[in-house]
């Protein structure tokens, strides 16, 4: 089991390396600054607001609900 801080940190990094895509980019993309793409996928950041996880969705290209199909967010997997 883990958080849902992880499971997005490990999601973002997944869908970095299947797109070949860069933080920065990403960042860019999703209209979220660097800084705190960093602190997402270093997991220092407490709260990850779900307004945060649509940018990043759709930094992406995906809709949040897309972005969320992963078997991370299943809830057997997730501590909360």
């Amino acid at each position: 089991m883990h958080s849902v801080n992880h499971a997005l940190a490990e999601r973002i990094s997944e869908l970095l390396k299947e797109k070949g895509m860069t933080r920065y980019r990403l960042a860019m993309n999703s209209g979220i600054t660097h800084s705190t793409l960093k602190n997402i996928i270093h997991e220092t950041v407490k709260d990850n607001l779900l307004s945060t996880t649509i940018l990043i969705a759709g930094g992406f290209d995906m809709t949040v609900s897309e972005f969320l199909d992963s078997p991370l967010f299943s809830e057997e997997n997730l501590k909360i």
